[in-house]
């Protein structure tokens, strides 16, 4: 999956599109608590780009979030 960042035409609802058929290929998810605690994270922190993309990593927050072996790149601290 390419970043947002990279390809500039990609609307929000092509990024959820292909957040969840790469979530379709993954095992190591957490539960849908951890997640929207995340999300609710993410949603909140001055480098979220487009409602989509981490400006830290790259990645879409709503794969990332969803992923139990990620953590929050935020560079003071990871927030979640």
């Amino acid at each position: 999956m390419s970043c947002k960042g990279c390809t500039p035409s990609l609307s929000n609802f092509e990024v959820k599109r292909l957040v969840k058929e790469q979530l379709e290929m993954e095992r190591d998810l957490v539960d849908d608590k951890t997640y929207d605690d995340r999300i609710r994270e993410c949603n909140n922190c001055p480098s979220l780009l487009s409602d989509t993309t981490c400006a830290h990593c790259g990645c879409y927050v709503e794969f990332r979030a969803r992923l139990s072996y990620k953590a929050c790149p935020y560079p003071e601290g990871a927030r979640w």
